[in-house]
């Protein structure tokens, strides 16, 4: 099996290297691809010239633009990466016959209520990088190519910057921290995206009626005050000095930190199609982020 991955070096894309080595060739792309090859997704004939030459088995695509609140002023470029470019992707591996498998995210939602959001529940994002997330949504629908989207929210991993390696910085510099407590999701990591992702494309290799769109987020929920308490608590009991002491954390609400951009408050994502369907079980949140918290403290 051939695999086109691109953005190889995004928390995910740095996990999906590892998790499809074994199912075959992986051509890891980032945006500075070089050698006649394109992993620019702002590029949109750079990326239909690599993959008729590369004429993969399967194409997966860990890149977007992910920059929330920069997005806001920057549409036209969040559209090209986050919508035009999906669009084109799906063409290009309707062409070759190949499977896409596509990253997307809980802000197609309006986050409203507090039940879980189903696949087919109304989408209402909220800014433009939700908007565009499910404008590339579309437009791989509309291709008629074998599809795997994969909504999930909250990433975390141990490369790289998250909220997590924020939290413990910020507990070590500041007197006092407070977190907001009334946005729900469930942090997810990028190992865990990357694995069910290689397993997917395993059984999609023989079962081509799953292709379709699902959600992927670790089980249970949490507010980011929850998260961070978490954060801290492990890694006061690991030893790390704080002049936060984790029992002090205060909780605020969304409309004390504005942003540019409006998150959902409900990030909720129901996993029970992912899990029928390829026979999965999710592990709840708290064990990945403290397998990831044992990891960079050990560093």
């Amino acid at each position: 099996m051939k695999i086109l991955l691109l953005g190889k070096n995004g928390q995910v894309g740095w996990e999906l290297q590892r998790a499809l080595a074994p199912l075959g060739e992986v051509a890891a792309l980032d945006r500075h691809a070089g050698n006649g090859l394109c992993g620019d997704l702002s590029d949109l004939q750079g990326l239909v010239d690599t993959i008729d030459l590369i004429r993969p088995d399967v194409i997966v695509n860990a890149a977007a633009h992910t920059a929330v609140d920069k997005a806001e002023s920057e549409p036209e470029l969040a559209r090209t990466i986050n919508a035009l470019a999906s669009g084109v992707l799906a063409q290009a591996a309707n062409r070759c016959n190949a499977w896409l498998v596509h990253y997307s995210t809980d802000y197609v939602f309006d986050g409203s209520g507090d039940k879980p959001r189903q696949e087919t529940d109304a989408t209402g994002p909220l800014g433009v990088y939700g908007a565009t997330k499910l404008e590339g949504e579309q437009l791989i629908q509309q291709s008629g190519c074998k599809h795997i989207i994969l909504r999930t929210s909250w990433v975390y991993a141990a490369r790289g910057n998250n909220f997590a390696k924020t939290m413990l910085r910020l507990a070590q510099e500041r007197d006092s921290l407070n977190v907001i407590n009334d946005q729900i999701g469930a942090p997810t990591g990028a190992d865990l995206i990357a694995d069910v992702t290689a397993h997917i494309i395993r059984s999609a290799q023989q079962q081509p009626e799953v292709s379709g769109l699902y959600h992927l987020v670790a089980q249970g929920e949490a507010s980011w005050f929850d998260f961070a308490r978490l954060v801290l608590a492990f890694a006061a009991d690991a030893g790390l000095a704080l002049k936060v002491n984790p029992a002090d954390v205060g909780a605020i609400p969304t409309s004390a930190y504005p942003t540019p951009a409006k998150r959902p408050n409900n990030s909720r994502l129901s996993t029970e199609k992912l899990a029928h369907t390829f026979n999965l079980t999710m592990p709840a949140w708290q064990s990945g982020v403290t397998r990831m918290l044992a990891e960079i403290l050990d560093k």
